[in-house]
């Protein structure tokens, strides 16, 4: 009998982004504290003769599932890897906006390593996985992990933090306007406005704020929204955008302030989940 595994492609935040430098290669050198959301894409996979993938859920139709597609990505450049000559069939809920800043398709990779992992039977923790998740993308190495964690280099050198945040109500919003990564990063002005201490997050910053509502000034607004709301502890954006975040200590003001946010801007995407 066919066995077909689940996983989750928990939504990435980053509770604070500090841009410390242009590097040479042109990435940027980075400090951020990264958390992710109970909730997420939704992936599942089984062992099949060759690789497939097939996308439902609300953000279907700005997928392809080619295989250039960042899941099939991860699950052959780990096939290659160690030497597994079979597939695997996945089926991808992509219920998580796209170049939203959450890590979507990060995410989804991570997720795809871990199915995959365990169906070929390679433990999820060992070095193999985080080469391969360094190879696909800055963010899929923290997604791999899915826990709260320090990120410096080009986000990809990970020490885990226990900042006590399980359990924290959050709710993420987008105005479903996409903020690609590339432009906000190239916008950035370039000045080193200190380091991150990973502690002391709440008084950190996001670095990309700025850059990416000049470019998508909605976002703006979508922190506005969020700083009217009571009760609230913090709002921010989260990585490059256009996705904000903002923090409750109650469960009760973070469902009033959902209920408001989408009453006043029905058009937005909006979803209310817990950190891990």
């Amino acid at each position: 009998m066919t066995v077909q595994i689940n996983d989750t492609g928990y939504a990435k935040i980053n509770l604070a982004l500090h841009v410390r430098a242009r590097r040479a290669d042109g990435y940027h050198r980075l400090e951020t504290l990264f958390a992710f959301a109970e909730d997420g894409d939704q992936l599942s996979a089984q062992l099949a003769p060759d690789f497939s993938l097939q996308i439902t859920g609300p953000f279907a139709a700005h997928l392809l599932p080619d295989a250039d597609n960042l899941v099939l990505r991860a699950a052959r450049l780990l096939a290659h890897s160690i030497g597994v000559s079979g597939g695997l069939a996945f089926t991808l809920e992509k219920r998580l906006p796209i170049a939203a800043g959450i890590g979507g398709g990060s995410a989804d990779a991570a997720a795809a390593l871990r199915l995959a992992a365990q169906l070929w039977g390679v433990a999820t923790e060992t070095k193999v996985l985080h080469d391969i998740a360094v190879k696909i993308g800055a963010d899929v190495p923290s997604c791999l992990l899915s826990q709260s964690c320090f990120g410096t280099g080009t986000g990809t050198e990970l020490t885990p933090v226990d900042a006590g945040l399980a359990g924290t109500p959050i709710l993420l919003v987008n105005p479903c306007q996409p903020c690609p990564t590339g432009p906000v990063f190239k916008a950035w002005d370039g000045v080193d406005h200190g380091p991150l201490a990973p502690m002391d997050w709440q008084n950190g910053r996001n670095d990309l704020e700025a850059p990416a509502q000049a470019l998508v000034p909605i976002i703006g607004d979508v922190l506005a929204q969020l700083r009217a709301q009571p009760g609230l502890c913090l709002a921010r954006m989260s990585g490059s955008g256009a996705t904000c975040f903002g923090i409750w200590a109650s469960l009760d003001d973070r469902h009033r302030a959902a209920s408001a946010i989408q009453a006043a801007h029905p058009n937005w995407w909006i979803m209310a989940s817990r950190l891990r």
